[in-house]
């Protein structure tokens, strides 16, 4: 790859919009859209996303869970999504929060990030609550490849608080866990983005509803340099004024995400199509007003 990931997600957003469809084949949906809950039906699903948005979004963003669930012809069939998204020539980011140590850590790496892997994306989701150093063999990866990382960092579902709010260090080194997550982020991104790039290959995973919890938690989102992928943009509850409050000075360096909000409007390619687009000048006029 000849640009570092955040360099093509901003080459990307610059002429697609800041937004992300997820490929979340949920039961409901399958059914909704007259597809079978088994391998084929997953497949279907995901190359129809990919045929209907692939080349007009951002990036898309297969949530490797919903493919998992149907053993090795499920992840088969995320193996062709992801390879026909790469052929429209859209980014992908393969949602699947990994976080483990040692050899098993880079054993993730090496399935998503490493080239000529069948599962290997533009980006990785991944998890830093074995400490943020547990990331290294994927770290190590993004910047070997040009791809990029997601860590969790202040996400929106209200467990994630008893981690993430979290205190630690002492005196006048304490900081909140969120805080020490997006500082390491910022470490990495530092050389790449002094370097040339736009943003760093680190980013985070920021709940778009979160109201005013980076600021509680002391953590400074633009000073990561990085990306941040913001699940619950637009028709998911926020709008300008929410994403003021949660992003701040940092909301040009967000990705919005939206899932069931594009999806809901298949199985039809025109309408798929249209939601996308409606998804996306909703974002970018919250993002970018």
């Amino acid at each position: 790859m000849s640009a570092g990931f955040g360099a093509r997600l901003a080459a990307a957003t610059a002429d697609h919009g800041p937004l992300c469809v997820g490929i979340d084949p949920h039961p409901g949906l399958l059914a909704d859209w007259g597809l079978p809950d088994d391998a084929s039906g997953l497949r279907e699903f995901g190359l129809r996303v990919v045929e209907a948005v692939g080349g007009r979004v951002a990036a898309v963003k297969p949530q490797s869970a919903f493919f998992e669930r149907h053993g090795s012809r499920g992840v088969a069939a995320l193996e062709e999504v992801l390879a026909a998204a790469r052929a429209a020539g859209t980014l992908t980011i393969v949602d699947a929060k990994r976080g483990d140590i040692g050899s098993t850590m880079a054993a993730y790496a090496d399935a998503y990030l490493r080239d000529g892997s069948p599962l290997a994306a533009d980006a990785l989701t991944v998890s830093p609550y074995l400490g943020f150093g547990s990331l290294q063999p994927a770290v190590d990866a993004a910047l070997e490849t040009g791809r990029g990382l997601f860590v969790l960092c202040l996400t929106s579902n209200p467990e994630g608080a008893e981690v993430q709010h979290a205190r630690r260090g002492a005196g006048a080194g304490v900081e909140s866990v969120a805080a020490h997550v997006a500082r390491e982020a910022a470490q990495v991104n530092a050389p790449v983005v002094a370097a040339g790039d736009a943003l760093g290959p680190v980013g985070l995973v920021v709940g778009a509803t979160i109201a005013d919890a980076a600021a509680r938690t002391g953590t400074d989102l633009a000073a990561v340099r990085g990306p941040l992928l913001a699940p619950g943009v637009g028709a998911q509850g926020a709008g300008a004024a929410e994403l003021a409050a949660v992003f701040g000075d940092a909301r040009r360096q967000v990705l919005a995400s939206s899932s069931r909000g594009v999806l809901r409007a298949g199985p039809d390619a025109d309408a798929l199509r249209a939601a996308a687009r409606a998804a996306t000048d909703e974002a970018a006029q919250a993002l970018r007003g």
